[in-house]
């Protein structure tokens, strides 16, 4: 196994094609009403370093997208009155507007496509946009939810058809099962607040990865080693942890491992990345144990890149933020694709999630009772 330590003062500065340096260029767009919305938590959270996009159909939802760059998308197509639930609708808009939103992905090094799969204009129109991210030379990374089973099975199905879309579009793809989320949530739970929560995962998600490109830190992650992991990475998934007092890092990385919303199983993973955070009293010892941890249950080839920095807001906090690329196993069978210039389907790259959880650093090992994520 190889670990790989980046010590560079500056973590997201990278070498240009033509032999400069600048900073990586990270956008996220939100793409329909709950990638908007999400897209929106996300400025609020004011991350480092990323730019932040919505598009949609609907005028009026654009306008409660304050703070946020907008644009408003098939003007022809919808007359700005949304897409009413069609995903053709969604993807006849974007198509629409293609060259403008290409203009608005120019000079990106990273894009995030977030959007709630199941309704029109975010279903119909994410894998239109991740393949104009990608063939622009992005990497380029979906996040989106699956409704709750709740909404409906007219809306699953939708929503499972813009997946498979999707998923042939993009370098890699965090799939969020909101019925995932329900465990955590009160019964008498407001409805308002159950779609906030999923908003806030998508929020995380994105975060836990841009964080590790932009945030320096004492041990530095940078943009080529994110994209070494996650571009044509192969099937792949994304966790995170929290733990705290003096076992909190080990408690995590187990966290980590073990959270049902983002499980997955290390041993077939041919890249693994992970990012630890914590306070002024994290020391070299317990992220030589996480390491150690993480070691244990990979696969002994994989090419493990980890990153450590140090929040004073974590006081005897940890978090740690991992993605796990190239996992064995056969994926779902992909529904007809489609390509913006008509060439053949991007390599499909799924992460994988919720399909089997590691148990206390073994997958067969009794799992051990945690306090959830969310």
């Amino acid at each position: 196994m190889f670990f790989k330590r980046r010590k560079s003062s500056i973590s997201n500065l990278m070498v240009k094609p033509d032999g400069t340096t600048g900073q990586v260029n990270i956008k996220v767009v939100g793409v329909g009403g709950g990638g908007g919305n999400a897209t929106l938590r996300m400025a609020d959270a004011k991350m480092l370093g990323v730019k932040f996009l919505a598009l949609n159909t609907d005028i009026q939802a654009l306008r409660m997208c304050k703070g946020l760059q907008t644009f408003a998308i098939g003007p022809d197509t919808t007359h700005g009155l949304g897409s009413g639930g069609q995903p053709e609708t969604g993807r006849k808009a974007i198509r629409e507007s293609q060259q403008q939103v290409r203009e608005l992905l120019k000079d990106a090094d990273m894009v995030f496509v977030t959007a709630g799969m199941g309704g029109g204009t975010g279903t119909g129109a994410a894998a239109v946009v991740a393949d104009m991210a990608r063939k622009s030379g992005a990497l380029t990374v979906g996040v989106v939810t699956l409704p709750f089973s709740f909404e409906g099975p007219k809306r699953r199905k939708i929503a499972e058809n813009g997946l498979r879309q999707l998923r042939a579009k993009v370098d890699t793809l965090i799939t969020i099962e909101n019925d995932r989320l329900l465990p955590s949530l009160d019964g008498d739970i407001r409805l308002e607040r159950a779609f906030d929560l999923a908003d806030t995962v998508l929020r995380q998600g994105v975060q836990g990865i841009s964080d590790i490109i932009t945030v320096p830190g004492v041990i530095n992650v940078d943009f080529a080693d994110v994209k070494a992991v996650m571009a044509n990475g192969g099937p792949a998934y994304m966790a995170m942890g929290e733990g705290k007092g003096r076992n909190g890092a080990v408690q995590a990385a187990e966290s980590a491992l073990s959270n049902p919303l983002f499980g997955g199983s290390l041993e077939g993973a041919s890249g693994i990345l992970f990012n630890v955070t914590g306070g002024s009293d994290l020391t070299l010892g317990q992220v030589h144990e996480v390491a150690d941890l993480i070691r244990r249950v990979s696969n002994p080839d994989a090419n493990v890149i980890f990153g450590l920095v140090q929040d004073r807001r974590m006081k005897k906090k940890v978090r740690i933020t991992l993605v796990a690329t190239g996992i064995d196993g056969n994926d779902e069978s992909v529904a007809p694709s489609f390509s913006v210039d008509g060439d053949e389907p991007a390599v499909d790259k799924t992460v994988k999630l919720a399909e089997s959880i590691v148990r206390n650093g073994h997958p067969k090992a009794p799992l051990t009772e945690m306090k959830p994520l969310f």
